[in-house]
């Protein structure tokens, strides 16, 4: 547990510092169109990594809890983008547009994989079915996403082309992402033998994207437009949202009659949102301008839920006949 919270720590720390360098330096000119085709190859490669590293013997062992898929399916996209639309409403008289179009995008977004299926196990929860339903959420995410996109942020004329956007995602994420999975046989074994370079290109390959994106929003004047009473208003948005979910989640599971191993895995893995895959997303979804802005609610929500989620895990696992939010209060 320690170690996660180390690794949490310093990934914040790389964000925080990729932000600060686009600040002060941002890539502009040559630099910055010879970085938007490195960060092209950047996100293939991280889209291929993931495909490589979805095992279908880990999906199909989890797979018969279809009545726990469902209800992780729908937190992460009914649930999730219905809060979404009425923030997104409720924002827009005082926020940004570009952050208001933020805090509805990450409600579109698939749950997270690795963090997950390691806050199930750490809490003792069914750690095959969080596999199952996290994976099974990220690649639903590859097509799910960019139609909701389309439908709730496009029809509001800030999601550009829907169709060449649902096209672009198709290309640039969902053909990498197939081509690492059927090649797993081939390319499995280097994965699990070398994890650490592995994550050194995951983690890599989204800072370069957030370095690009802020790049971009900086020289359009990013911070002349959202003053720091507005990020201070975003991060109390993703503090009710996070909190809304999480105690729907928990209570839903428990209302259904879940077991508290399920119940822990409908929370953790019904209550995230993927950096990984919206950073990338964003990119292709909106224009380069707009993306820093936009991906602001996402980096914001991202370190919530690592933070919050670890220690709802750490203290479920010393209270494993306990399962929910209700036992932070206990």
């Amino acid at each position: 547990m320690t170690r996660l919270i180390r690794e949490i720590d310093r990934y914040s720390l790389l964000l925080l510092a990729t932000v600060l360098l686009a600040t002060l330096l941002p890539a502009s000119g040559q630099f910055a169109v010879a970085l938007g085709w490195v960060t092209k190859l950047a996100i293939a490669m991280l889209f291929f990594l993931h495909g490589a590293k979805l095992s279908r013997q880990a999906i199909l062992s989890g797979i018969t809890n279809w009545k726990l898929h469902i209800v992780v399916f729908l937190a992460t996209f009914m649930l999730f983008p219905l809060l979404g639309v009425a923030f997104s409403e409720g924002t827009a008289f005082f926020l940004d547009p570009m952050l208001v179009t933020g805090i509805l995008f990450l409600t579109l977004l698939p749950s997270t994989v690795q963090s997950s299926i390691a806050f199930t196990s750490i809490a003792g929860g069914n750690v095959p079915a969080a596999v199952c339903a996290a994976s099974l959420s990220n690649f639903a995410g590859i097509f799910i996403t960019p139609v909701l996109t389309a439908l709730l942020i496009g029809a509001h004329g800030s999601g550009g082309d829907s169709l060449a956007a649902i096209q672009a995602i198709m290309i640039q994420l969902l053909l990498p992402f197939l081509a690492g999975h059927l090649l797993r046989p081939l390319v499995g074994g280097i994965i699990s033998r070398h994890k650490y370079v592995v994550s050194l290109l995951d983690r890599g390959s989204i800072l370069l994207v957030v370095y690009s994106a802020f790049s971009a929003a900086v020289i359009e004047g990013l911070w002349q437009s959202v003053p720091v009473w507005q990020l201070l208003v975003t991060v109390a948005v993703c503090i009710l949202l996070l909190a809304l979910v999480l105690a729907i989640t928990h209570y839903s599971g428990r209302a259904l009659g879940f077991s508290p191993a399920d119940r822990a895995t409908i929370l953790f893995c019904g209550s995230k949102k993927s950096l990984a895959s919206g950073v990338p997303m964003a990119g292709v979804l909106f224009p380069a301008a707009q993306v820093g802005a936009i991906i602001l609610p996402l980096m914001i929500f991202h370190q919530l839920q690592l933070l919050v989620c670890a220690a709802i895990a750490q203290r479920w696992a010393r209270k494993p006949d306990v399962a929910g939010p209700a036992a932070m209060a206990n």
